[in-house]
């Protein structure tokens, strides 16, 4: 009895829906998530203003592929657009033009957007980062970013992501600069008399 060949493994899983925009910035997707009114749009035209690619707006199909890793687009009627309160629907792709467009992106890093509060205590030297946020069953490293006025958190969001490709290279200033500090007071012991 002859046996069908077998499927070739599948690409990916079954696709799933996730709040939140999505952009490719330094070689990483990042998947931007808040509450309503946050400002994650707001950032995300920024961010593209400045020659990041976009990706998705406020909703994020997402599958998981063989390999393990988290891939998401925009849905077919949404591709290319973004909802900006006071504009409106805006075409990202006739504004910015085809460069600042991608279909598809690995998802690397979750940026939340939370408001800020002056009754919470935040991390202020990096290290409880990062946490982890999951999709699909795949733990992805995420940041979080109070927003306050006043705060550029398009800029936030730039930092964070050099800052996450320097970590995954070894590249950690928080140990930076505590190996600064213990040499240093290392030294002022030896001069003691």
């Amino acid at each position: 009895m002859k046996h069908p060949p077998a499927s070739p493994p599948a690409r990916f899983s079954s696709p799933a829906v996730v709040s939140g925009g999505l952009l490719r910035m330094f070689g990483l997707g990042v998947l931007i998530i808040g509450d309503s009114g946050v400002g994650k749009s707001e950032s995300s035209i920024e961010l593209v203003a400045r020659g990041h690619k976009f990706v998705s707006d406020d909703v994020v199909e997402v599958r998981r592929l063989a390999d393990g890793r988290i891939l998401g687009r925009a849905p077919i009627l949404s591709r290319y657009f973004m909802e900006l309160r006071g504009l409106g629907i805006i075409n990202i792709r006739y504004i910015f033009g085809v460069k600042s467009i991608l279909l598809e992106s690995t998802i690397d890093l979750v940026v939340r957007l939370k408001k800020w509060s002056p009754k919470k205590e935040y991390d202020r030297l990096g290290l409880r980062f990062p946490e982890d946020h999951q999709i699909l069953g795949v733990r992805i490293p995420q940041l979080n970013i109070p927003v306050a006025p006043g705060r550029n958190i398009a800029t936030l969001i730039e930092v964070g992501c050099v800052n996450q490709v320097l970590q995954k290279k070894g590249h950690r200033a928080q140990q930076q600069l505590i190996r600064r500090l213990d040499r240093a007071m290392a030294a002022q012991e030896g001069r003691l008399p």
